[in-house]
């Protein structure tokens, strides 16, 4: 007999089932059985509230999700890496024991069209002997960098693990807020905190001109200020996101990014597992259509898609925001002004994702073989000019020939992804604009094409690509909406732009989970910290709420 895939929802330990709820009453309908929405579950079900989950799809994860699209091959369709999961969630929701690991990237590896390449090793010796063949001076000054970033970062994860400060309100907590990152930015040195400025209205390469002079070092590292924003590596107010994406952590370390083991649905899988050990339900083939209002216009449970009324004290969105509340609560039902700030929320999708079945390991020009070098993520980004004759395609309606690629072959770390001797290959690519020239729902149309530009431009620096591949998925942005649920396709349910960060995520004056609509809160990435495989949105939206009183 032939062993069950762990992610397939048919195996006996799978945590969500396409049951029926077990009472008509609870104390917290979470919307969404993405990570954040689980995260969120189990802290409420951990302090002993009645929760049920409802995830419309088969299977849970939501964009961390780990699927067998091919037998014998495991996907993470969508995130694919982990860097920001929060360790004390880990420790507070027993993730460990519940089957979370992570696997550490051992490099990053940006091949370049000349046959010549960089690595970026975790040994810092060995990254300093890389560099010094393109400069020097970048190879010198390449430590003090990263000291520079690990202290930006203690900045960083003060706002990334506590809500977001409100400066305009006076009661008592928000002003400790404010004081506890003032403090930290007290503690800064000169330097540090005149860097910290520049990070928050710079673009990411303007910033890292501040550092180096060789773009085969800073195009790979200027990437990060772009992932889920619809904006160029030149674009001001980039540099924050990658700071956002510099600052991962496993296990202390920082600048740590790691595979899930099995892929990301591992990490939901997890979530889930945690949720329903204290208590929660879980159901899948549970879409809601609506959330349930009363007469005094609080919400009071939900309306699934087969016309199943749910009550709940409480209600809990794992959904983007234009959705939560033009498609779940309706505009009918908002105060015109906040109506108005959901209308303006950006989600502008940019990015796209293709998935390999590949029957041998695929020799790279710069460095053949299969050793550590491809055990890490492998960027195409060969030049800022590059870049941005990919993003200028982008802003006309296109999808970018030749785009940024960020590659990771999981199954050279994580065997049980695919077959003996087989590989998985994890493509995320940007430019793939939700709003094509012609209208989103011609991506469909446009699919092929796209996938075939993604694998021309790997070809150029991977040649024996095409010949090994068995088996390939393409998903467009418009596919992350109709099948993953993601607003024109965005991976962190709104870009991470300046003017929609911390108190204006989603909305200014209603940043910290709790919505207009009384007995409606929000917990995805939507809200403050924002994206990312993180878990924060879930964590800090229910310790709100739990402090709140309403539940």
């Amino acid at each position: 007999m032939v062993a069950i895939n762990p992610f397939n929802p048919a195996h006996p330990d799978y945590p969500g089932r396409p049951d029926k709820p077990s009472r008509s009453s609870y104390d917290a309908i979470v919307i969404g059985g993405g990570h954040n929405g689980l995260v969120a579950a189990a802290y409420l079900a951990r302090a002993g509230r009645s929760v049920l989950v409802l995830e419309k799809r088969p299977v849970l994860g939501g964009a961390a999700v780990s699927e067998e699209v091919f037998p014998g091959f495991t996907f993470s369709v969508c995130s694919y890496v982990v860097s920001l999961f929060r360790p004390h969630i880990v420790r507070e929701l027993e993730l460990a024991k519940h089957g979370f690991e992570l696997i550490p990237l051992e490099c990053s590896f940006t091949p370049q069209p000349d046959g010549d390449a960089l690595v970026r090793w975790a040994d810092s010796a060995r990254t300093r002997q890389e560099i010094s063949r393109f400069s020097r001076k970048d190879a010198e000054i390449y430590p003090e960098f990263g000291l520079a970033m690990s202290k930006l970062s203690q900045f960083a994860k003060a706002i990334i693990d506590n809500p977001a400060p409100d400066p305009n309100a006076i009661r008592p907590r928000e002003i400790a807020k404010l004081l506890r990152l003032g403090k930290i930015m007290q503690d800064f040195d000169g330097d540090t905190r005149h860097l910290n400025l520049k990070l928050m209205t710079s673009s990411a390469v303007d910033f890292l001109d501040q550092w180096f002079e060789s773009e085969v070092l800073k195009s790979p590292m200027s990437v990060s200020g772009i992932i889920g924003t619809f904006l160029g590596v030149r674009s001001p107010g980039t540099a924050y996101v990658l700071l956002h994406h510099y600052m991962g952590e496993i296990d202390g370390a920082y600048r740590a990014w790691g595979f899930a083991r099995g892929g990301t649905g591992g990490v939901s899988l997890a979530c889930a597992r945690s949720a329903r050990s204290f208590g929660a339900e879980i159901l899948t083939c549970a879409g809601v259509s609506q959330v349930n209002l009363g007469p005094d216009g609080r919400a009071c449970g939900v309306v699934l898609e087969n016309g199943d009324v749910i009550n709940a004290r409480t209600v809990v969105s794992a959904v983007d925001p234009r959705r939560t509340f033009f498609g779940l609560v309706g505009k009918q039902n908002l105060d015109d002004e906040f109506a108005t700030q959901i209308s303006r929320y950006k989600l502008r999708g940019s990015s796209g994702k293709v998935n390999l079945a590949l029957d041998r390991f695929p020799d790279f020009t710069a460095r053949p073989g299969d050793g550590p070098h491809v055990r890490g993520d492998i960027a195409i980004a060969p030049s800022i000019d590059y870049l941005e004759r990919a993003y200028d395609q982008a802003k006309y309606g296109d999808f970018s020939e030749r785009p940024y690629l960020n590659v990771v072959i999981p199954s050279l770390s994580d065997p049980s992804v695919a077959p003996p001797g087989k590989h998985v290959m994890s493509i995320f690519v940007q430019y793939a604009p939700y709003e094509i020239k012609e209208g989103p729902e011609f991506w469909p149309q446009r699919r092929e094409a796209f996938g075939d530009a993604v694998i021309d431009t790997l070809s150029e620096y991977c040649p024996g690509l095409k010949d090994s591949i068995l088996h390939r998925q393409v998903i467009t942005p418009w596919d992350l909406e109709q099948e993953y649920g993601l607003g024109e396709g965005n991976i962190f349910h709104g870009e991470l732009s300046v003017e929609q960060l911390l108190f204006l995520r989603p909305a200014a004056g209603w940043a910290n989970y709790k919505t207009p609509v009384p007995g409606l809160w929000m917990c995805a990435s939507g809200t403050h910290p924002g994206g990312g495989v993180m878990g924060a949105p879930g964590e800090l939206a229910a310790k709100t709420l739990l402090r709140s009183g309403e539940l």
